[in-house]
């Protein structure tokens, strides 16, 4: 497997006899499995400078020839922003205590200036009684 455009380079070699190579650049990076007549190919932890034209290529026994195949993988990584969410959830926190603490405050102002004070007082009835009985029983006995 080579690089070929942007940084031409080898990034892994296997022999007829199931030995490899795996260059530098991509020393941890890289996990591949053999079939038959299929290798699979695996590169992990890609960078930007990873960016580039692969292409399968093959050399003869005996011979310096390379034999490239006809189509390569272009492959384009973008730097991907990470962003941080626990600064995004300090903000949602602030916020819900506020709304919690300018709620407690309405309320609180309202039931001010409701005087509550009256909804919770005994009320003193305002009927007069009086007993008369034993004033209507003493002037009976008089008379």
């Amino acid at each position: 497997l080579l690089k070929t455009h942007v940084q031409p380079e080898k990034v892994l070699y296997i022999s007829s006899q199931n030995a490899s190579t795996i260059f530098p650049a991509f020393a941890n990076r890289l996990e591949y499995s053999k079939g038959e007549k299929k290798i699979v190919i695996t590169l992990h932890n890609l960078q930007k400078n990873d960016s580039d034209i692969y292409v399968c290529a093959g050399v003869l026994k005996n011979s310096s020839f390379l034999s490239v195949s006809r189509s390569g993988t272009m492959m384009l990584i973008k730097e991907v922003e990470q962003t941080d969410c626990s600064n995004s959830l300090w903000g949602i926190y602030g916020l819900t205590i506020v709304v919690v603490l300018l709620f407690s405050a309405l309320i609180c102002c309202t039931l001010y200036r409701v005087n509550m004070k009256k909804y919770f007082q005994k009320r003193k009835p305002n009927a007069v009684y009086e007993d008369m009985s034993y004033s209507s029983r003493r002037n009976t006995l008089v008379r």
